[in-house]
């Protein structure tokens, strides 16, 4: 959610190039406005970077800034990413190291592309264990050096990231004592049973729609629309089923590309269209297991007894009115046309 928020936040301020002309235009693959490298240091960290380029296509580009003025380095990181579109398009495969001198904060930005492989957690450790001790004893260059080998060194070689993330993994269920994680499994748990409890009465509901329009008890307008309303509280009780997996992915860090959900929603067509095909079998099967009925279809009438036995004195439905629910190194250098919508990490020392 904080991505999206991010990248709401800066296409709204920043698109048409709306307050971006204050951030740098980068003609280098590591821009040290800060100076705080030596000609050798920059000379040796340029080729590396600009040979990762040339190798994978992948861009890993360093800023350093005296300070972020009025902004976040959040806001700058994005800013700057965005304005000078790294990465190439269609992949969005760039990585932004921001070093604020003046603001002791530094930041990976993370592009579209590649957030599968360095997510927030990786960024973040690279920062807290690699970049910040080294910052803390004046090893500005050290520090960023090492992280840019970490990062290069995970998308080079998948085994040594999936270790890396193993041990994140580790390390964050070692933070939580039983007690706790005790806790948040009955806390999680309510939300598990109140939405698999609404999901099966509505779903159940939605079965016998269809039932009833196929024995002709139930016209076939109405029954659409209740087939309709019905679809509301059963999204709401999936979704309060799955909630728990966003609370998980937070307290674990656990990468869940909720952005892409967003991005593409063609998957929900897929499971609506599931949840309506598997009601609909199931209905045929009731019928057929039942054996007493025929298959009849009326287009407006009902069966007003029907009506009201099945439907009315549960309140689950009633035609005409509607059930709750939910709502609806090189002598120039420039982006490739990539993007970034706010994932990565930040840290201070």
């Amino acid at each position: 959610m904080r991505k999206t928020f991010l990248f709401i936040f800066f296409f709204v301020f920043h698109s048409g190039g709306f307050g971006q002309e204050h951030y740098p235009q980068l003609t280098q693959i590591v821009t040290d406005e800060a100076q705080i490298f030596t000609a050798t240091q920059l000379d040796g960290l340029r080729t590396k970077l600009t040979q990762f380029e040339t190798e994978t296509t992948n861009q890993l580009v360093v800023l350093t800034i005296d300070g972020l003025g009025a902004e976040t380095i959040e806001e700058y990181a994005n800013g700057t990413f965005n304005k000078n579109r790294l990465g190439q398009k269609g992949t969005d495969n760039g990585i932004l190291i921001l070093f604020a001198k003046m603001d002791r904060e530094v930041r990976i930005e993370v592009g579209y592309g590649l957030e599968p492989y360095i997510t927030d957690a990786v960024a973040s450790r690279i920062i807290r264990n690699t970049m910040v001790p080294q910052f803390k004893e004046g090893q500005y260059f050290e520090g960023i050096d090492i992280a840019t080998d970490q990062i290069i060194g995970f998308l080079e070689y998948p085994e040594t990231l999936e270790e890396f993330k193993r041990e994140i993994e580790m390390e964050n269920q070692e933070d939580w004592p039983w007690w706790a994680l005790l806790i948040m499994t009955l806390f999680l748990s309510v939300f598990i049973f109140a939405g698999g409890f609404v999901f099966y009465k509505s779903y159940r509901s939605l079965i016998e729609v269809f039932r009833g329009m196929f024995v002709g008890k139930l016209g076939i307008i109405p029954g659409m629309f209740m087939a309709f309303t019905s679809l509301f509280p059963t999204g709401f009780g999936l979704v309060f089923m799955l909630m728990p997996l966003f609370f998980l992915s937070m307290v674990f860090n656990v990468n869940i590309d909720f952005d892409s959900l967003v991005d593409d929603v063609s998957w929900a067509y897929y499971v609506l269209f599931g949840f309506l095909g598997v009601a609909i079998l199931l209905a045929i099967l009731k019928i057929i297991i039942k054996g007493n009925e025929g298959f009849k279809l009326s287009w407006v009438k009902s069966d007003s007894t029907y009506m009201g036995k099945t439907f009315s004195s549960s309140g689950s439905h009633s035609f005409g009115s509607s059930s709750s629910g939910g709502s609806s190194s090189s002598s120039s250098f420039s982006g490739g046309g990539g993007s970034s919508g706010g994932g990565g990490a930040s840290g201070s020392w």
